[in-house]
Parts: C-alpha cells; structure tokens; sequence
C-alpha cells in the first residue's frame, strides 16, 4: 500500500515537473519566434524602453525644473534653448513631457499590473472553485462589464476626487473584469489536465494548486493582457486629467498638458501636439508588443 502511494506521488511529481519545463522551453522558443517574424513588435519593445528611460532620467537630460516658470518667455515657439517651446508660464515644454512621462507611464504599468493580480486571483478562484464562488465572482465581473470603460472610470473618479491614488484605485477597478473572465476560462480547461489532477489525488491543497500549477500556466495570457491594458490605462487616464478628473496642477501629465494646451492651439499649437505625439507613440507601441505577443503567445485569445 505504501509503495503504490510513494509511486503515485512521484508519477505526480514528474508530471508537474515535465509540465513545467514544457511550458518554460515553449515560452522561450515563441518569444525568439516573434524576434524573427515580428520586427514591429520589436521596435516597439525598444521604443518603450527608450521612453521608459528617457522618463526615469529625466532631470539629468534636461537643464530646467519641472514647475520652472519665466513668464518673460512665455508662449515660446521650439527653438535651439528650448526644443518643443515654452507653455503659457514660461516653462520648458519637453521638461514638462519628459516629467509627465513619468506620471502617464507609472499609472499606466501600475493599475494595469495591480487589475492583473486582482483579476488572476479571482478568475482562478472561480473557475477551479466553481458553485457560488465562481457565480458571485463573475455576477459581480459581469456588472463592471457592462458599463462602458470611460463612463464608470469618470463616475468612481468624480465620487473619489482627482488625484494620483485615486487614478490608481479607479483604473484598478474598472480594469480587473475581462482579466477574471480570461483567466477562469484557462482555469476551467486547466484543472481538468493531469498534472492537476495528480496534485489533487496526492492531497496538494488547493492553494498551492492554484499558486504553482494553474497560475503559473495562465503567465502567457497575463504577459499579454498586461501589454494591452497598459496602453488602456495611459489613454483613460489621459482623458480624464484631460476632464479635470485626473492628475491636478501642478504635476505635469500629458493629458493634463492637453487640457491646458487646448486654449493656445491656434497661436501655440506645439503645447498639444507634443503631449499628443507622445501618447500616440506609447500607445502605439504598446499595442503593437501586445499584438505581436498574442500571436506567439496566445493566439486563441483573440476569438475571445
């Protein structure tokens, strides 16, 4: 009777382990396939680090402070002191866009990566739980579903006020839903594998089921969300500092440079442009590493 169970549980155990390897070769071997088939997606992947950086060495790649004022030179048009002018107090514009930078891209990556975790654990617990957690979990995803994005986001942020934190709350909740209903749809096909079934025989408590044999194979389909989510989120919070719901005076914010650019655009059309130009590329980049991730990756997805 012993050596049965001692044999079961290793056949367990190589069945996770050769699960695993499988699924870490594979992933490598579609990441180099889209370096050769996707050079899009690969020029995108630079242009973001490229900004990314840009973001975080910001002060040491401009001489001006970020909130720097000289209303002697206000309204400035580009020139060789200052390369996308100067705004209606003087300050330098593309010191205002590389600091902006850092606000449009941190509210970007950080609700998109804090509405992944909440949205992967919850869609896991539905789907490999099932009954009424599964149902309470998706009523509610359901629900956040079936308002519209740009509606709900300007309610929760009218109701909380304008802010960073705030930005961040409310991106994260209006986000997390189509990640729970992604990932219980993996978990339902996941849970009925072997390697899972294996782990369950041999008593593997559902917790750890979860953390190191289900989530880790919905990482593909995460990867992907997160590159597609965070260009959602720079778009929706660029609209609603655009609105006055989002980041407030001072701080710099490309949808706040907008908002404020907007009354000069005939005699200083550069104060939108810039910002504008700026959330056309990441966006742009960001989607096409998305896309070129979902078709190595996780083709499927996209029927969904």
């Amino acid at each position: 009777m012993l050596k049965a169970k001692r044999k079961q549980v290793e056949q367990a155990a190589d069945l996770r382990l050769q699960s695993q390897i499988g699924e870490q070769e594979r992933f490598r071997d579609q990441l180099r396939r889209m370096a050769r088939e996707n050079k899009t997606a690969v020029v995108s992947f630079f242009v973001i680090v490229i900004l990314m950086l840009a973001a975080i060495l910001a002060p040491l790649l401009t001489p001006y402070e970020e909130n720097e004022m000289d209303l002697l030179h206000r309204l400035q048009p580009p020139s060789a002191e200052h390369l996308l002018g100067t705004d209606e107090g003087g300050r330098d514009v593309l010191t205002r866009l590389l600091f902006g930078a850092r606000v449009s891209l941190l509210i970007g990556v950080a609700p998109a990566l804090l509405s992944l975790i909440l949205g992967a654990l919850l869609g896991a617990a539905a789907g490999y739980r099932g009954g009424m957690t599964d149902t309470v979990i998706m009523r509610i995803a359901d629900v956040t579903l079936a308002f519209p994005s740009m509606l709900l986001a300007m309610v929760i942020m009218y109701s909380l006020g304008g802010g960073i934190f705030n930005v961040f709350l409310t991106l994260t909740l209006v986000n997390w839903a189509n990640v729970a209903r992604i990932v219980r749809s993996q978990t339902l096909k996941l849970r009925s594998d072997e390697f899972v079934e294996a782990a369950r025989v041999t008593g593997v408590p559902d917790r750890t089921i979860l953390r190191r044999h289900i989530l880790p194979n919905c990482l593909p389909t995460l990867l992907v969300l997160f590159t597609l989510n965070i260009p959602a989120a720079i778009l929706t919070e660029s609209s609603l500092s655009f609105l006055g719901l989002g980041i407030q005076p001072p701080n710099a914010s490309w949808g706040l440079m907008i908002n404020t650019g907007r009354q000069y655009l005939y005699n200083a059309p550069w104060l939108c442009f810039a910002p504008g130009a700026a959330i056309m590329l990441i966006v742009l980049s960001f989607n096409f590493l998305g896309n070129g991730l979902l078709d190595v990756l996780d083709p499927r997805m996209k029927k969904q």
